[in-house]
């Protein structure tokens, strides 16, 4: 076994007491407490969706208590602004803007910020008319992992269940827009009125989340 300099040793000690520490842990609810409040589904929406183009339309859109939610898969958009993750050779169906745009005016950098992909107003839901915004709080759980990410692109009215490459990464999901993602179950829960400003503050995202999936917990 190859030994640590004395140094080093004091790093990793250290290391290992703020992972252990109750500060590193995660202050909002579990999944597993999220998850327990979305099972029977009282479906808002006017049909059910595809997750993937041709499948079968077997997804409704939920409502509850002061939030929306749906159960899918996760594809990954890489779209945005150009980087060496996201581009048009990396991803064959890249688009170089989003949606919603940045603070600056700028569209969002899929591989740097978790954002979820809602899907485009149609006869089927129409996410406007439910109090989902650009910039909303949306948790995203994936197994025992929750991720509080921001409504940051409209994806095909057909289709749902998409988040971008951060949010991937960050939920342990293969990122790759040519072969990533996973079948799930991938459930997304948005927050109803909800809006992080600056869109592109992930912290603000996460603080937020915390405290609206608690205030779920506590009304429902």
């Amino acid at each position: 076994m190859r030994k640590l300099a004395p140094g080093l040793l004091a790093v990793a000690a250290l290391v290992a007491s703020v992972l252990a520490s109750p500060v590193a842990q995660a202050a909002g609810p579990s999944a597993a407490q999220l998850l327990a409040e979305l099972t029977a589904c009282q479906q808002i929406s006017n049909g059910k969706y595809s997750t993937d183009s041709g499948s079968a339309k077997t997804v409704p859109v939920c409502g509850k208590n002061g939030a929306v939610w749906y159960r899918a898969d996760m594809d990954i958009d890489c779209d945005g602004q150009p980087t060496p993750r996201c581009n048009k050779n990396t991803d064959p169906w890249f688009q170089p803007e989003t949606a919603f745009q940045d603070s600056k005016g700028r569209h969002l950098v899929a591989d740097q910020l978790p954002y979820t992909v809602v899907p485009s107003p149609s006869g089927t839901w129409d996410y406007r008319k439910h109090g989902i915004q650009g910039g909303g709080v949306v948790a995203v759980i994936f197994t025992n992992r929750v991720e509080y990410t921001v409504v940051g692109d409209t994806g095909p009215s057909n289709i749902i269940g998409e988040a971008s490459y951060a949010a991937a990464v960050n939920l342990g999901i293969n990122p790759n827009p040519k072969t990533g993602g996973t079948d799930g179950p991938v459930h997304y829960l948005y927050f109803k009125n909800s809006k992080v400003s600056p869109i592109e503050d992930h912290g603000k995202a996460v603080s937020q989340g915390e405290a609206l999936a608690q205030k779920f917990l506590d009304e429902n």
